[in-house]
């Protein structure tokens, strides 16, 4: 077995690096691949030095699980070229709603890797961590309706993002003017209401990314509304969710629900500094359940708050779990 990642060099590229070097996957080759900015470069992966290769000339067929790791244009181009000759993870967006991909979070429906055409799609890293506390709460009370607004780090958007709020922070801090590059706004000290384009309703693709999603891995009948924000924080994604039920719920059962969710862990010591942050969650492979709590005006409603590393679970490291069933099934 060979695995291969394409751009190695990006953010969740070199997270998926990271990832393998600590797992127990037994696989003989990695290849890595990149633009031709990047190719030729070196990268230290178990004590052995890998050469990035060209993505233009790389032979697809070295590998026979490929992690593509790139934005939705190059995914559009090449993954279809890719599958023709190995089984592709897809971090992009760009398939993720074809009715024959299957858009997988391994503890949620690892059942729908039973049948793909050899591509299977990552969804976005706010569905990712939503749908892991989500997947328990449905199968025993059945979702109805899910209100989520997002607070979503910089590392999101890439390595140039993260790399302009800390230059503006550095010019905020000096009194210097901030002219943004990679944002519509200033991000330093600033919140940003907007990610991804506006469609025509005023909903961002982003927010409509975390309905549609939500309803391909859980149900179709789920109504999902979301608002997503950019915040002026490095990495970690957190989630305000509202969750109303079809039924009444017992909220004990709920507590034992959350404590027992495959990837989850719930702090809530209900006191000052009893829940989770997204700097506490920066480099865990953990989504963390904080602020569990009845919604005191609908008594079929609870209340949490989600944080989860968008860069880990929301990306790299759920791609990573995705391969690990796949050469389980195999």
């Amino acid at each position: 077995m060979n695995l291969a990642i394409i751009g190695a060099s990006g953010n969740v590229g070199r997270k998926t690096i990271e990832i393998l070097e600590k797992s127990n996957l037994s696989f003989n080759n990695l290849y890595l691949v990149a633009s031709s900015k990047s190719s030729g470069k070196k990268i230290i992966f178990r004590k052995k030095e890998i050469e990035i290769e060209n993505l233009e000339n790389y032979d697809f067929s070295k590998a026979e699980i490929t992690f593509f790791a790139v934005g939705s244009q190059i995914a559009k181009d090449w993954v279809p070229k890719a599958a023709k000759k190995t089984i592709v993870i897809d971090n992009s967006s760009y398939f993720r709603m074809n009715s024959d991909v299957p858009l997988v979070v391994p503890e949620v429906n690892s059942d729908a890797l039973d049948k793909h055409n050899n591509i299977i799609s990552n969804p976005n890293c706010s569905t990712m961590q939503m749908v892991l506390p989500l997947k328990p709460l449905h199968d025993e009370y059945k979702i109805k309706r899910v209100v989520v607004s997002t607070y979503q780090a910089v590392s999101g958007a890439g390595k140039a993002p993260m790399d302009e709020l800390f230059e503006q922070t550095r010019k905020y801090l000096d009194g210097k003017k901030i002219n943004s590059q990679n944002f519509t706004k200033q991000i330093a000290f600033n919140l940003i209401p907007h990610i991804d384009a506006f469609d025509k309703d005023g909903y961002t693709k982003e927010e409509l990314k975390m309905t549609n999603e939500t309803k391909k891995i859980l149900e179709d009948s789920i109504d999902v509304t979301a608002t997503c924000v950019r915040v002026p924080v490095r990495t970690g994604h957190s989630e305000s969710i509202n969750i109303e039920f079809d039924n009444l719920y017992d909220f004990e059962n709920i507590i034992r629900i959350l404590k027992t969710a495959p990837g989850c862990k719930v702090i809530d010591e209900r006191k000052d500094g009893g829940y989770i942050t997204p700097i506490e969650a920066e480099g865990n492979y953990t989504t963390y359940i904080s602020r569990v709590r009845k919604d005191n005006t609908n008594i079929k409603a609870i209340n949490l708050w989600v944080v989860s590393d968008n860069l880990l679970k929301g990306a790299a490291l759920n791609t990573v779990q995705i391969a690990e069933c796949l050469m389980k099934k195999k």
